[in-house]
């Protein structure tokens, strides 16, 4: 493929990939989890902060390529958050989801479970969705430390309670519907400011329109959905293919690999289904002044705004 189609023109802060098309969506997002970007130095992360800098200020030496406007600008957003301009700690990445996260899935699906032991990597799993969800979120508005606490309590009690009520399930289909159950309720309590305060929406400029609750509500209905797509591959298919797979003569001769096996297939599930869920739809989503406040409408000529629906 011609490198002028690969990487068109730099524009900041847009993708380099059809929004408007999952499969464009799916591109880009495999950019915001590339877990290579967890290497990133602080010192190529200031590098790169400083060419997209010299870009918007027009001062960007004429030696710079799209191609590297374009690093820079992945980079920067698997690091840094959109509204609040700080790094998102590491394991709360979305390039870090698989990574930190494989090792609870294995625990989560470790055949013969006791009750305790249901509890304990629920809780774990659910305490990692929890800093995803708040590190990933809309933060145009700010969140008092006390209220990550009160939603974290509430988002990770009940989502085990709703989780460990699926100990009983040996059906994966009810397993999976009891997840996605928790993984919605962790969501909703994680982000429900968002709900009361709202989030800011933005003209075709980039100017902030104003404050909208039901824009807010679009952006949690969207991410709510995404967590209930986001489980079902990682819960059905290691099943699946650990039953064909343990029919091999290797794996019968050698159970101690079972588990290495076992941790590489949950692996490849969860790498599958995050970039396929988070795709569903667009970070920055596009919302009808219909179908927002009228105060909203009021303040704008444009008919449709942007918000940010976090991931």
């Amino acid at each position: 493929m011609p490198a002028s189609t690969e990487y068109p023109p730099f524009r900041l802060g847009e993708s380099r990939f059809d929004q408007g098309s999952f499969y464009g969506r799916l591109r880009h997002f495999l950019d915001v989890i590339d877990p290579r970007t967890l290497f990133v130095s602080e010192k190529r992360l200031n590098e790169c902060m400083k060419l997209l800098d010299q870009f918007k200020n027009g001062t960007l030496p004429p030696s710079v390529t799209n191609v590297q406007l374009w690093e820079a600008q992945k980079i920067k957003q698997a690091i840094i958050h959109p509204d609040t301009g700080e790094k998102i700690p590491m394991p709360f990445r979305m390039s870090g989801f698989v990574p930190f996260g494989t090792p609870v899935v294995v625990g989560l699906l470790l055949p013969n479970q006791t009750f305790a032991s249901t509890i304990f990597w629920q809780w774990l799993n659910q305490s990692h969705n929890a800093c995803v969800n708040y590190c990933n979120r809309n933060a145009s508005k700010p969140t008092p430390v006390s209220t990550f606490f009160q939603g974290y309590l509430g988002a990770v009690s009940s989502a085990v309670t709703i989780a460990v009520s699926s100990h009983a399930c040996t059906k994966l289909y009810y397993l999976s519907l009891h997840l996605a159950s928790a993984n919605v309720c962790n969501v909703l309590l994680m982000r429900h400011t968002e709900l009361s305060e709202g989030i800011c929406v933005l003209d075709d400029k980039g100017n902030v329109v104003g404050t909208s609750k039901l824009a807010a509500r679009h952006a949690l209905i969207e991410t709510s959905l995404t967590r209930v797509v986001l489980p079902m591959p990682v819960l059905l298919l290691p099943p699946l293919i650990m039953a064909m797979l343990e029919r091999l003569p290797l794996l019968q001769k050698c159970p101690r690999l079972g588990l290495p096996v076992h941790s590489m297939v949950c692996l490849c599930a969860f790498g599958l289904a995050l970039p396929v869920a988070i795709s569903l739809f667009p970070q920055n989503s596009q919302i009808h002044v219909s179908e927002l406040e009228p105060e909203i409408a009021a303040a704008t000529e444009c008919k449709i705004l942007t918000y940010n629906k976090g991931l």
